[in-house]
């Protein structure tokens, strides 16, 4: 694109001094479009001869390069012709500085130039400003779109010129078209040190009068000019596929920077619930506590009925020492279950606390998800609701074991009467059986000494028959009785065998409780995979925005032209020598490209290839200064 702007232009004097000659018939006429012709040819031969002398120089033009000034020099007057007088308090004013000063209105990038012209101490007349603010542009690279932004407003210029002026002519258009090809060239100008507002614009033609040895070597000077711009437009092709990429690094940055918002806000969220939970189990810790205190006042108080009526019992039985034992079998089996039971009780009291160590290393976690969450609260959901059930299926079974132990009184209460009742039987048979051998031998000896007494005997035989009758009825009754108790017997049996298989339920029920801890260990396995996750996508980050960091330096670096050091190949800080770390961060100095950690590179100033402030080290800064100063001296 530069190449083609620079083709009109490379023309020799001859040829339009030619066109000058075809066109001053009409030109002897009109000498405002003279003015404007020759105005033209100025400003193409000083543009071609800037570019030319440019690419053979080689390097990076400053203030004191004379085709630089001379094309100053021929803008200035471009941009006067045809300018306005504006009447003012002192007189009458003719200035540049109008016309220039609503680019900023048109065009908001312009806007930085401006201030940085009105923020310039040494410039005190609008000529200075003017001649500044060309400077600056040129620099920038945007002097022709700035100028062509103006030259489209045909509205606002009518305020400033004349309808003859260049500005407003389509000469104009030319001279913009022209300054395209100035975008090839890198300027260094000091504007700060210059003394704008007195320098007197004079255009020196011997710089464009060449001879014709000039003109034989002009071909393969243009041959070079195109293979240079060729390159040129390469590289800054280069550039904006670099600045393409940065711009997609940055909107990537940007996407990860919210995401990591949302997490901290979604960690936020987490805290408030697990400080919920925390609480929930404070009160569940404490309803187990009382449970517990509960649980072993009512063993002690059983104990103590048992030892009473231990005592009792040894007191009051001696023969029934197997019912006994059995008894005391069944309630230490009972006391075991409770230990169980109360075991159970103190492995949730253990996994809870395990639960509370498992809350606070997820607090500590940064990048934790709200779905495990979610679902660790339905898992603590799922405990308090086995919790609660087996507080229920505790106090049925001290219901249990307390009718089990009023049952057991009453059998023992009908055994001992059964018991009682069987002496009084035994008892009796044998005075019977006493009485009936007693009887016999009676009735032998009456039968051999007195045979008179027959009759009465026999009679006393016949009452002692009914009474053996009464007896035999007796007997009945009490097997019927020892029937029954057996039967009371089969039936505490049955109850004996029904809390059997509640034991293994409870059995059951621990097995259960065994599943879910392994569950609980299979969500902490899950939950640490994903904290290692999180860990390596903080780490990816970190590493891709140092990488954005490295191609953004990079790339200032390219538009720059100071030696870029590269960040592997420095450890330490250049001015303190102190190591690099994630707290202590690399910074290059946009001046010399050193790197400098952040405490010897706070300081900012506008260099020449940008007009804004930008990072510099601390010697880099004292020299800046010191020449700033010396200049202005």
């Amino acid at each position: 694109m530069a190449g083609a702007h620079i083709c009109p232009s490379q023309e020799s004097i001859g040829d339009l001094f030619r066109k000058q000659q075809s066109c001053s018939s009409k030109a002897l006429r009109d000498p405002m479009s003279m003015e404007r012709t020759n105005l033209l040819n100025m400003a193409k031969l000083s543009i071609k001869g800037l570019i030319e002398s440019a690419l053979s120089f080689g390097r990076t033009l400053d203030s004191d390069y004379p085709p630089l000034q001379q094309f100053f020099v021929v803008m200035e007057h471009c941009l006067k012709h045809g300018l306005k007088v504006k009447k003012s308090f002192l007189g009458y004013n003719k200035s540049l500085w109008g016309p220039l000063e609503m680019v900023e209105k048109l065009c908001p990038e312009a806007g930085e130039i401006a201030a940085s012209v009105r923020d310039l101490p040494g410039l005190k007349t609008p000529l200075g400003r003017a001649r500044a603010w060309l400077r600056l542009a040129l620099m920038q690279k945007r002097l022709a779109d700035y100028l062509r932004l103006l030259i489209t407003r045909k509205d606002l210029l009518s305020d400033f010129y004349d309808n003859s002026a260049v500005m407003v002519e389509e000469e104009g258009a030319v001279i913009v078209g022209l300054l395209v090809g100035l975008n090839v060239i890198d300027a260094n100008l000091c504007v700060k040190g210059e003394d704008l507002d007195t320098q007197v614009g004079v255009i020196d033609f011997s710089m464009y009068l060449k001879n014709d040895i000039d003109d034989y070597r002009s071909g393969e000077r243009n041959g070079q000019v195109a293979a240079i711009l060729d390159q040129k437009n390469y590289v800054e092709e280069l550039n904006r596929q670099l600045n393409s990429s940065v711009h997609g690094l940055q909107g990537r940055v940007d996407n990860l920077e919210k995401s990591n918002s949302k997490l901290i806000e979604e960690l936020a969220i987490a805290k408030n619930n697990i400080i919920k939970l925390q609480e929930e189990n404070h009160q569940l810790r404490n309803e187990n506590t009382i449970i517990l205190i509960k649980a072993q006042q009512q063993l002690e108080v059983t104990q103590v009925d048992v030892d009473v009526e231990l005592d009792t019992y040894k007191q009051s039985r001696q023969g029934l020492d197997e019912m006994y034992n059995e008894a005391r079998r069944q309630l230490r089996e009972e006391c075991q279950l409770r230990q169980d039971v109360e075991n159970e009780l103190v492995v949730q009291v253990s996994m809870k606390q395990e639960m509370d160590l498992a809350m606070k290393l997820l607090e500590k976690d940064i990048h934790e998800k709200q779905d495990t969450l979610i679902g660790l609260r339905h898992q603590l959901d799922e405990v308090k609701a086995i919790n609660v059930e087996m507080y229920t299926k505790m106090q049925t079974s001290d219901d249990g074991m307390k009718q089990k132990n009023d049952m057991i009184t009453r059998l023992e209460e009908k055994t001992n009467q059964i018991t009682a009742t069987m002496k009084q039987l035994e008892q009796r048979l044998q005075e019977a059986e006493r009485d009936r051998w007693t009887a016999e031998d009676g009735a032998r000896k009456f039968k051999h000494d007195f045979a008179n007494k027959a009759d009465s005997l026999q009679k006393q035989i016949a009452q002692r028959e009914k009474q053996m009758l009464q007896l035999e009825t007796d007997l009945k009754i009490e097997k019927e009785w020892r029937q029954t108790l057996q039967n009371d017997l089969e039936r505490e049996r049955d109850i004996v065998a029904q809390l059997s298989a509640e034991a293994q339920q409870i059995n059951g029920l621990k097995k259960e409780f065994h599943r879910l801890q392994d569950e609980n260990s299979q969500l902490k396995g899950i939950c640490e995979e994903q904290e290692q996750a999180l860990e390596e996508l903080g780490c990816k980050l970190s590493e891709s925005k140092l990488k954005i960091e490295d191609i953004k330096e990079a790339n200032k670096a390219l538009q720059g032209g100071q030696v870029w050091l590269k960040d592997k190949d420095a450890t330490h800080c250049k001015l303190c020598e102190k190591e690099f770390s994630i707290s202590r961060r690399k910074h290059h100095c946009r001046n010399c490209g050193e790197i400098f950690c952040n405490a010897c590179s706070d300081n900012e100033l506008p260099l020449p290839a940008s007009p804004k402030p930008v990072r510099v080290c601390d010697t880099c800064h004292a020299l800046l200064l010191q020449r700033c100063s010396s200049n202005a001296t």
